[in-house]
């Protein structure tokens, strides 16, 4: 009996070191297209990719539809942290004027649930973590950021503003510089790294050799956070992942520019060490605001139901049973359609006409009908609750979608 209780007692103690800590890291790289990570040589990226996988993305929304979003720096960073486009979240320029925080970022709903674990973000933008994610403000709940540095641009001794913007470049080197050595040694359970110059070298010189270079700086600076996340997996009880993005594209005619609804400046892309990656990183057409709940996944971030509601983006690693819904009005019907990734189950299609969660309010949604999820598509009869505005959630087995129809402009 005594070896029987003593192999137990072994066993216990191996399951419980098996369970290794999640972390995450998630780094944005300011204005690179696609086609530019694509043409110059990333060896960094590379690697990491070699584990997880490169995809395309996008920014900007729904172009031409009620979420379509301006392509622009910290619009595209709130799209990220709160899986929302902008006609939630509110962040419409680099102004930030005023965010709406009841779409909560991926550091209060993990700082909600886990209020003993560590977060960090390493910016050369501080607006970053004072604006976006709303460190020791009210309406983010108070949230507090473990470990910050940033700021960097507003030191003018420290590092002297040049008409050539290396200053920056030496700010991206600080910034990197202190995430590697605060992950090495304190492992932060959720980090964001924000890094500036290429975006900078992209509005002085466009397409060109100098562009590129700054592209190549930044894949040698991912090399340097690789290794300090490396040397946690090896060396700690711990799981990392890292997603590497941009916050838009350029314009065409010259790179110098972005804002805009082309193709160039809504193509992005994404790398990620991530090696539960499903058909919607493989779709090729992910968005930024998938990120966001992904990481939530990797860290075991149970979102609230009425949040969860609102979330625009659909995670890329494990199982899903749907993605890329679409909704259309025409005569009292809303036709509604999705790709299907699981066949397996039912989808339930609830309704409401109100938009109370933008207040801080509750919305009461009415169950309409629920359909095989490998049908891709239904229609719903709304002739019985008139409106020019519709909010719609797909409460699906794996996963929860949501639409707007929103008539309210046509109608005025």
């Amino acid at each position: 009996m005594k070896f029987i209780v003593t192999t137990a007692i072994i066993f216990i103690h191996s399951l419980a070191n098996a369970q290794k800590v999640p972390k995450a890291v998630f780094v944005i790289v300011d204005g690179i297209p696609a086609d530019v990570i694509e043409k110059i040589a990333t060896p960094s990226l590379d690697s990491i990719a070699a584990k997880g996988g490169y995809t395309r993305a996008h920014v900007g929304g729904e172009k031409g539809g009620y979420s379509q979003t301006p392509t622009i720096s910290a619009v595209g960073y709130n799209s990220l942290l709160t899986g929302t486009w902008v006609n939630k979240h509110n962040v419409w320029d680099n102004d930030i004027a005023a965010p709406d925080y009841h779409y909560a970022t991926i550091f209060r709903l993990f700082s909600e649930q886990y209020p003993d674990k560590k977060t960090a973000i390493f910016s050369s933008w501080e607006d970053n973590r004072t604006k976006l994610a709303g460190d020791g403000m009210a309406a983010t709940g108070n949230l507090r950021i473990s470990y910050r540095y940033d700021g960097l641009e507003l030191d003018t001794v420290k590092f002297p503003h040049d008409p050539l913007k290396e200053y920056m470049h030496r700010i991206d080197l600080a910034v990197v510089d202190t995430a590697c050595a605060t992950i090495r040694t304190f492992a932060p359970d959720l980090s964001w790294v924000y890094l500036e110059y290429t975006d900078d070298m992209g509005h002085m010189y466009g397409d060109h050799e100098k562009f590129y270079d700054a592209v190549r700086m930044i894949d040698a600076q991912m090399s340097a956070l690789w290794a300090a996340i490396q040397y946690r997996e090896q060396n700690f009880n711990e799981d990392w992942v890292i997603y590497i993005t941009t916050d838009h594209g350029r314009t065409a005619e010259s790179g110098k520019g972005h804002g805009g609804q082309s193709d160039r400046e809504r193509s992005t892309w994404i790398v990620t060490d991530d090696d539960s990656l499903n058909q919607v990183f493989r779709s090729g057409n992910a968005g930024i605001v998938d990120i966001m709940p992904s990481l939530a996944s990797h860290l075991n971030v149970n979102i609230p139901h009425d949040k969860l509601e609102e979330i625009d983006g659909v995670r890329l690693n494990g199982p899903v049973s749907a993605y890329a819904p679409t909704s259309t009005y025409s005569n009292g019907r809303i036709s509604l359609g999705w790709t299907v990734a699981d066949k397996k189950g039912r989808v339930r299609i609830r309704i409401t006409t109100t938009n109370n969660f933008k207040q801080g309010g509750k919305d009461e949604y009415r169950l309409m009908k629920t359909v095989p999820v490998k049908d891709g598509r239904a229609t719903i009869d709304v002739t019985r609750m008139p409106s020019t505005f519709y909010k719609i959630v797909m409460e699906f087995p794996l996963n929860t979608l949501n639409r707007w129809v929103d008539n309210r402009a046509t109608a005025n």
